[in-house]
Parts: C-alpha cells; structure tokens; sequence
C-alpha cells in the first residue's frame, strides 16, 4: 500500500533518491547530470563524504536536493555539533542519517533539514536477530522511537516496510534502500533484504534509495527512465 499522503504530493521522481557512492567527484558529476530529469534526491554517504565533506556535496548538488548519508553515531553532544554543521554549510540538504541520538539530531538540525533513524542496515541477515519476526521488531521499536524523537522518518530494508507503515501512519517517510528491479544485474551484492522499487512502494515506503542498478548500468539515464516509469503505474 502507498502511504495516502505521499501518494498526493510526490511526483513519481521525486520517490527516487539515488546513491552517489563513487569514488571521485568527476564520475559523480557526470552521474548527477544524467540522473537529475529522473531523480529527486541525490545521496551522498560516507565514500565521497571523506573525500572531499560539505563543500564536495554542495558542488555536486547543483540545486538538487541531498540525502546526507553520514550514519552519525556517537555521543549526543557530537551527533548535534555534527548535524549542526551539515545544515550551516549551505548546501540543499533534505535529509540526514543517523543511529541514535534522534531527539539531539533535530534540535541541532532546526528544521533546516529532516532527521532519518537508520533502524537495521540492509546487508544484515535477519538470522543475527533470531529470525525475520524479531528483526522486524525490533525495526518497529526503533521507528516508533525516533517518530516520538521527532525525526521525519526511518531508513529501513523493504521487507519491512509494511509493518513500519502501519505502525508509524501515514505522516512518516519510509525510506527504503536494497532497491533491486528485475531487470537488473548487480554483481558482487552485498544486500540481504532487498526488492523492486514497486514491491517496495506497495508496502508503504515513501522514497527509494538506488545505487548500483542505475550507476553500473550501460545507460544510467536510460535504466532511471524505466524505473520512474514502473513507480509512475502505480499511479505514485
């Protein structure tokens, strides 16, 4: 089920935020330049971060909006100093990660951006937890956590959306990476708990997170096109 609020208001690219895990700023600008008709968000982790921080992001961003992927985890005096440096350097950020210290992250961030709690990363078996039944638990312990923190939404695997959605309501995003199409090849995949873009969408994800299916493809454009084309049937 697509979440009722977020089927109105995103058009079907803006669902889409992409992962610019590359290892230099001329691939990654040549992949946002490709991407940008098709794309809402562009996603900037930890690979480009250490490469070259906020200044590389913001030049990248050419006007888009960014995904700060920077998965803070550390004491809340950090987290908040942290955060409160991503939103003052300038650059047009939707969106910042981090493992704990939600009710920091938000106060730090001011409004200028929304806080997403990652819950349990996508690459993780669902045997560590004692099966798929406890991890999704736990996934909706920490999701209902940060909403009462006041984040905007959760970063969570697409197999557990659908028990994230019904427990967080429609005002929450979902956002969820592990996004494989069936059309796809990805070699050497490091994700466990994955699906299609509308498999995803259907269990009340808001936005999707893609990285390797549309950055390895032959035509990156092309293969964003297709994708944006699935989410647009649904009527996203």
């Amino acid at each position: 089920m697509l979440a009722a609020n977020f089927m109105a208001t995103l058009e079907p690219r803006d669902r889409v935020i992409f992962a610019l895990d590359v290892e230099d700023e001329l691939r990654a600008r040549a992949l946002v330049a490709a991407l940008r008709p098709y794309v809402g968000t562009f996603k900037v982790g930890l690979e480009l971060l250490m490469r070259g921080g906020m200044e590389l992001a913001a030049r990248l961003a050419g006007g888009s909006a960014l995904f700060v992927d920077a998965k803070l985890h550390d004491v809340p005096a950090t987290v908040s100093r942290s955060v409160r440096q991503i939103v003052r350097s300038g650059a047009p950020v939707r969106y910042i990660t981090v493992h704990d210290a939600v009710r920091d992250a938000v106060d730090a961030a001011a409004g200028e951006a929304g806080v997403l709690l990652v819950t349990v990363l996508t690459s993780v078996d669902p045997a560590a937890y004692g099966g798929p039944e406890a991890l999704t638990a736990r996934v909706v312990e920490r999701a209902l956590a940060a909403q009462r923190d006041g984040a905007v939404g959760v970063v969570c695997a697409p197999t557990e959306a659908r028990a994230v959605r019904a427990a967080v309501g429609d005002g929450f995003e979902v956002v969820t990476p592990g996004v494989r199409p069936a059309w796809a090849q990805v070699a050497g995949d490091d994700q466990r708990r994955t699906a299609t873009a509308a498999e995803a969408l259907r269990e009340g994800a808001s936005r999707v997170v893609i990285g390797r299916p549309l950055r390895d493809a032959p035509d990156p454009a092309t293969a964003a096109a297709k994708l944006v084309a699935e989410i647009a049937a649904l009527g996203a």
